[in-house]
């Protein structure tokens, strides 16, 4: 394993969620010997800002200010928030599952329902309304899904395609990144899928997907 393989991870989760929902991803890395850890956060009460400062206050917490992340939907958002405010925390691979780094047109449909904006919560309206992170100096990996299922093709049928069912893949795109693989899972599947946690340990591990390790 290449040094920056050998970094503890922090795995953050998407909206609506609790860190419970990243405990299969997390055996899966740790059973392939990656040092884990699973960070909670209230994702609708706080700001995209407020919850990126805690990540990194959780970050020094645990002495950690070299890491790898892998953060799952608005789970990268924060992740990529927290680097853009946080120089003095070094990632070497960022894995972003399923994130819509350039747009969500699901959650600007689902603002348009009565109680739409308030279910989106604050992280998300912070992210829609300001310009996009540039990605730090890491090497930076994008997983996304393609079995269009989920909460978002319910409320958008036109949702482009393809899509996770939340996300499109072309919200996905981050300019910068290392590499992008495409899997034919749902957004919510991605988090229990034996082949994202696989993609998920050879990206950590050899900075590129679909390696043999």
């Amino acid at each position: 394993m290449s040094d920056a393989g050998a970094l503890p991870v922090i795995i953050v989760h998407g909206l609506w969620v609790h860190g419970l929902v990243m405990e299969y991803l997390a055996y899966q890395l740790k059973k392939d010997s990656f040092d884990v850890d699973t960070w909670s956060y209230p994702t609708m009460r706080q700001t995209l800002s407020e919850n990126a400062d805690h990540l990194a206050a959780y970050c020094y917490s645990l002495g950690l200010q070299r890491l790898n992340l892998v953060a799952h939907s608005m789970g990268g958002l924060v992740a990529m928030k927290m680097l853009e405010r946080t120089p003095a925390i070094t990632c070497e691979r960022l894995l972003l599952i399923g994130t819509p780094y350039t747009d969500s047109a699901a959650a600007r449909r689902l603002a348009q329902f009565p109680g739409g904006d308030w279910l989106l919560g604050r992280s998300i309206r912070e992210w829609l309304e300001e310009a996009r992170p540039q990605l730090r100096a890491c090497q930076a990996g994008v997983i996304a899904g393609t079995r269009g299922i989920g909460l978002g093709a319910l409320i958008g049928a036109d949702l482009p395609q393809p899509h996770d069912g939340v996300v499109a893949v072309e919200e996905t795109a981050v300019p910068g990144i290392t590499e992008r693989i495409e899997v034919h899972v749902g957004h919510t599947e991605m988090l229990f899928s034996s082949e994202v946690a696989r993609q998920c340990g050879a990206f950590l591990r050899h900075g590129r997907f679909g390696s043999a390790y």
